[in-house]
């Protein structure tokens, strides 16, 4: 019975002094960000996303990639710069959490722009895209799920 209880401690204490993962290896874990981690990688943001932040990610899936016209995505992951500018339109310093995004009408993106934020009911959307989960937790931020690729208001991609 002692051998069984310290095994028990023991498996406890290692479930608990486990690192969480950080935004980028949370995204290749989750396996509907393969897309999103494609472009992080093309735009050499894994570095940045894997540092200590704290961020927080608007992160579309997979699907929301595509959903771009067609030619979108590739000509993004072609021009680093370009797609750059879109990922970072997606990140926010800080860790903002679901119960503090409902109360902002608008979030100042890395990228420099703001993108709007409405609340209605209990839909958030940010830009044209419809938040689906909220509050991932990661070591060096937050992640929240998104439903469409944002694309900043400057620029035709």
């Amino acid at each position: 019975m002692k051998k069984i209880l310290s095994v028990i401690a023991l498996a406890i204490l290692t479930i608990t002094a486990a690192p969480a993962a950080d935004i980028v290896d949370t995204a290749v874990s989750a396996g509907s960000f393969k897309t999103l981690v494609k472009a992080v990688q093309a735009a050499g943001l894994v570095e940045t996303l894997k540092g200590p932040g704290p961020f927080t990610v608007f992160a579309p899936t997979d699907e929301a990639f595509a959903k771009l016209p067609a030619g979108t995505l590739e000509s993004l992951l072609a021009n680093p710069e370009q797609l750059k500018q879109v990922l970072t339109y997606h990140v926010v310093a800080g860790k903002v959490m679901a119960a503090d995004v409902v109360k902002l009408k608008e979030a100042k993106t890395v990228q420099g722009s703001s993108a709007k934020i409405k609340v209605m009911g209990s839909t958030v959307m940010i830009d044209n895209a419809t938040v689906v989960k909220t509050d991932i937790a990661c070591d060096n931020g937050v992640i929240h799920v998104i439903d469409t690729v944002i694309l900043p208001k400057a620029k035709k991609y």
